[in-house]
């Protein structure tokens, strides 16, 4: 079929709908025959625009990456600037700093042209009564065409303590690069992929060029102990800040090996502290042992029930919520790129629970899991201490995951101990509180999003993105979801072994300045999702 032929069908078609309502079609398709000419001329035209179009988008791209490569010294400088700061969240001492962390944020967009606020989100109650100021969350936003989708990009920039002396190679609030890694704490979690999300839109700004969609930025600086505030304001803001979002954007994890990822779930969390008390005082253990019956005796006999050796739960009906696992997930599972012996000797174990790695995977992942962590009132200090704690308390956790409610796994637990320790005839009294009860999140990986997210990966990257889930808990992704309603994405480029929350935390510099380029990359593709 010759052009001509092929045009003239396309208007017909394009007439058809019109034909229908009248009975003059003959006359519409001898205007078509008279006019074809006019038509493929015109036609010929239009498939040159759209190329040059299509030209012009990929010579801006390049010259977008380019930008970034010029400036990634500039990047990393803007990087040690915040590391420097100590924004310790957990420490009440440090909150000038941190005060001076939001407010760097917000000059940083403020210079870049952005409508910024820093939102007051109230104050911390602390443990001896007073108050403390909260660090204000900093909104911003670029751009407010009706035309465009709006994307909202939350991070914090506040951290985990660190002290050089806890076995840090390097000082843990100065920026050291060692062979193309950044050493410093929140280097990775979570400064550098803020300050990432930030110079993607500075390099637009700085070219010149429009965004191809309106950004919103959300940056806290109590994310390390729990968010305080945060809940509170984005749900007064819902119909405000929230009302224009389309998309919400979190970079607060991390890749699970060397190939990109994008993740779309995590783990909630279920915390518990279980008390037993017993005598008014602690006992000495040579005087009174061997006449009471001991609180941390009946401690440790109800925590062994929670867990067998082999990492079964034991607690009745846990599991009963627990969505099963499909044959669709075991393929992607497989898939994935991960080796299960670096796993294990980068932990350091003789052994791990699992040796295949889609059970591996799966059971950091999808499976609920429990965890003891630790008893207050015990003695643990160095040295000895004959001594008989009067009271004690276990502390653990049960990580949830779809579709376990944090109400009913507080019923199992509560209801499972209290069992168990009245078999025990214990004159001891115990008392079960769950602190944390944090809902599990999880995306839907067909989502345009994540089509988007790929082909940002492919086009950056050139290698197909992993679809991984974190074991870990991110509340604020499962706030957003329950409160905003908005479709939710986790984008990392944080690396796999950056070391969150431990000694010598990194970021590689390669992924700073890669991922600012895929942040790029990704504004682009969502600006070609289509609008419900």
């Amino acid at each position: 079929m010759g052009d001509n032929e092929m045009n003239r069908c396309a208007m017909v078609l394009l007439l058809c709908g019109a034909a229908v309502h009248s009975f003059r079609f003959d006359e519409l398709i001898k205007y078509v025959d008279d006019h074809q000419e006019e038509y493929v001329q015109m036609n010929r035209c239009a498939m040159v625009l759209l190329l040059c179009g299509a030209a012009v988008h990929s010579y801006r791209f390049d010259e977008l990456i380019k930008y970034v490569d010029d400036h990634q010294e500039e990047y990393v400088q803007t990087l040690r600037e915040w590391v420097a700061v100590e924004s310790d969240s957990s420490d009440v001492t440090k909150r000038a700093e941190l005060y001076r962390m939001m407010e760097m944020v917000g000059e940083k967009l403020r210079k870049m042209g952005g409508k910024v606020e820093l939102v007051d989100i109230g104050e911390q109650q602390l443990p001896d009564g007073s108050s403390l100021a909260l660090p204000k969350v900093v909104t911003a936003q670029f751009g407010s065409d009706v035309n465009k989708p709006t994307v909202c990009v939350y991070g914090h920039v506040d951290v985990q303590p660190a002290l050089k002396e806890d076995g840090w190679a390097t000082e843990p609030y100065n920026l050291t690069e060692i062979n193309g890694n950044l050493y410093g704490r929140g280097a990775s979690d979570n400064k550098a992929p803020v300050l990432a999300w930030i110079h993607a839109v500075e390099a637009f700004k700085a070219l010149d060029m429009d965004l191809p969609v309106n950004v919103k930025y959300l940056i806290e600086g109590m994310e390390e102990t729990g968010s305080n505030g945060l809940d509170a304001m984005i749900e007064s803001q819902k119909s405000s800040f929230f009302s224009d979002v389309d998309y919400i954007i979190i970079s607060d994890c991390g890749w699970l090996s060397k190939r990109p990822a994008l993740t779309y779930g995590t783990r909630g969390n279920c915390y518990f502290f279980a008390e037993v008390e017993g005598p008014k005082q602690d006992l000495h253990s040579g005087v009174y042992g061997g006449t009471v019956i001991e609180p941390m005796t009946d401690l440790i006999g109800i925590l062994d029930t929670l867990i067998s050796p082999s990492g079964t739960i034991l607690i009745p009906g846990i599991r009963d919520a627990v969505a099963p696992f499909s044959d669709e997930e075991w393929k992607m599972y497989q898939d994935i790129e991960f080796d299960v012996e670096s796993y294990r000797e980068k932990i350091g174990v003789e052994q791990l629970m699992y040796n295949n790695k889609v059970e591996l995977l799966a059971h950091r992942w999808r499976h609920p899991t429990v965890s003891i962590h630790g008893i207050n009132g015990a003695f643990s200090a160095p040295g000895t201490k004959t001594v008989i704690p009067a009271k004690v308390t276990g502390k653990f956790s049960i990580r949830q995951v779809p579709d376990m409610d944090p109400a009913v796994v507080e019923k199992q637990v509560t209801d499972h101990l209290h069992s168990v320790f009245a078999k025990r005839k214990s004159p001891n009294k115990l008392t079960v509180k769950m602190i944390i009860g944090a809902k599990p999140w999880l995306a839907d990986i067909k989502h345009p999003l994540y089509e988007a997210g790929k082909a940002a990966v492919k086009r950056v990257f050139n290698v197909d993105a992993d679809m991984i889930r974190e074991g870990g808990t991110i509340p604020i992704a499962r706030t957003f979801q329950d409160v905003t309603e908005k479709s939710i994405i986790m984008l990392p480029i944080g690396g796999f072994d950056d070391g969150l929350h431990s000694q010598n935390e990194k970021m590689s510099r390669y992924n700073y300045i890669e991922g600012t380029k895929m942040f790029i990359a990704y504004l682009q593709e969502v600006a070609q999702i289509k609008k419900d």
